[in-house]
C-alpha cells in the first residue's frame, strides 16, 4: 500500500468516526475506501479491520455521551449486551450470505426511512415519554440488540443510522439521546463481530489500529457537535446519510 493509499484510507476513517458519532453510517464510507486502499484483503479481513477501527470510535462516542448527556440505560443496556452475541452469531456468516439477498430490502428500508423522516419534520427533534411503554421498550431491545445487531455482524454500514430511528420511532427518543443510545448498542455489535473476526484470523491488526486512532478522533468531533447543536444537526445529517446509503446501494443493485 503506497503513501497516498494510507492517507486516503486514514482520512476517510476520520470522516468515518465523525459520521457514525453523530447518526451512525460510517461504514459507508470507511468499509469502502478499505476495498479500495488494499483491494488484495478477503472480504471478511476487510470487515474485520472495519470493526477494529469502528469499536474504537464507537465507544469513544458513547463514552462522550454519557458523560454529556443522560442516558436511558435500561434500553440501551440489555440491547447492547444481546448486541454482541447476535452480531457475532452474524459475523460468523459474514461472506457466506451473498449480498444479493439482502440488497433490495435494506433498499427499500432505506427509502421508506427517507420518505418518513421528510414527511414527519418534527420527530426525533423532542422526546415522546408516552412512547415510553414497557412493551416499546421489550421491541426496541430485540429490534437493536437482535435484528439490526445480525445485519451488522454480516456486513455492517448503515448499522448506527437504523439503530438511532430505532429508538426515535419506537421508543419517542429524541435524536441527540437516540445517537447516544445507538453508541452503546453500536459499540457492543462491533465487539461481538470484532470478536469473531480476530478469532477467524480475518483482522489486519497494524491497518486496524492505525484506522482506530483517526476514528477516534473523529468520533470526539462528531459526539461534541451532536451534542452542542442538538436534534436539528443530527436530522439532517441522518437525512443525507440516507440518501448516501441509497445512492450506494443502488449503484450496487444495478451493477449485480
Amino acid at each position: 500500500m503506497d503513501a497516498f493509499s494510507v492517507v486516503t484510507l486514514l482520512g476517510a476513517a476520520t470522516a468515518a468516526g465523525w459520521v457514525d458519532a453523530v447518526v451512525g453510517g460510517g461504514g459507508l464510507l470507511l468499509l469502502p475506501a478499505l476495498l479500495i486502499a488494499a483491494p488484495g484483503l478477503p472480504l471478511a479481513t476487510a470487515l474485520g479491520t472495519n470493526k477494529l477501527a469502528a469499536v474504537a470510535g464507537t465507544s469513544t462516542a458513547a463514552f462522550t455521551y454519557a458523560r454529556r448527556t443522560k442516558l436511558d440505560w435500561r434500553v440501551a443496556g440489555p440491547a447492547a449486551g444481546l448486541a454482541v452475541v447476535v452480531s457475532g452469531l452474524g459475523a460468523l456468516l459474514a461472506g457466506v450470505v451473498p449480498a444479493a439477498a439482502y440488497r433490495p430490502v435494506v433498499l427499500g428500508v432505506l427509502v421508506a426511512v427517507a420518505l418518513f423522516v421528510t414527511l414527519r419534520p418534527a420527530m426525533g427533534l423532542v422526546a415522546d415519554p408516552l412512547k415510553r411503554t414497557p412493551a416499546r421498550t421489550v421491541a426496541v431491545i430485540a429490534v437493536a440488540g437482535g435484528l439490526i445487531a445480525a445485519y451488522d455482524g454480516l456486513i455492517g454500514p448503515g448499522t448506527g443510522t437504523f439503530l438511532v430511528l430505532a429508538f426515535t420511532t419506537v421508543v419517542g427518543a429524541d435524536f441527540v439521546h437516540g445517537s447516544a443510545m445507538a453508541k452503546i448498542v453500536n459499540t457492543g455489535t462491533n465487539l461481538g463481530a470484532l470478536a469473531v473476526f480476530g478469532a477467524t484470523g480475518h483482522v489486519h491488526w497494524q491497518l486496524g489500529a492505525a484506522m482506530a486512532v483517526c476514528n477516534i478522533g473523529g468520533a470526539v468531533l462528531g459526539a461534541r457537535m451532536a451534542l452542542r447543536r442538538g436534534s436539528g444537526f443530527v436530522r439532517v445529517v441522518l437525512l443525507v446519510v440516507v440518501l448516501a446509503l441509497i445512492v450506494k446501494l443502488g449503484i450496487d443493485q444495478f451493477r449485480a
